[in-house]
């Protein structure tokens, strides 16, 4: 096995992780909208905040440690 293929199924394994982390909170997001209730930040990953951007009062965010996500509630 290359150095290449290795990076390509590092890559691959954080990008599919990611998605599944993304659709696991987005679930939750969802269904505390829908229940009514407020919704303080939707992040992507731990750590400091590599991007973020407020929309509609709930802040979304992007951060550097690609394990986890959360949906911040009051």
């Amino acid at each position: 096995m290359t150095v290449l293929s290795t990076l390509y199924i590092i890559c691959a394994v954080v990008v599919l992780f990611g998605a599944a982390i993304f659709f696991h909170e987005l679930g939750h997001f969802w269904v505390a909208r829908w229940l009514g209730m407020k919704v303080e930040e939707f992040a992507i990953g731990m750590g400091p905040k590599m991007f973020s951007r407020v929309r509609n009062g709930i802040v979304y965010s992007i951060r550097w440690i690609p394990a986890g996500g959360f949906v911040k509630l009051p």
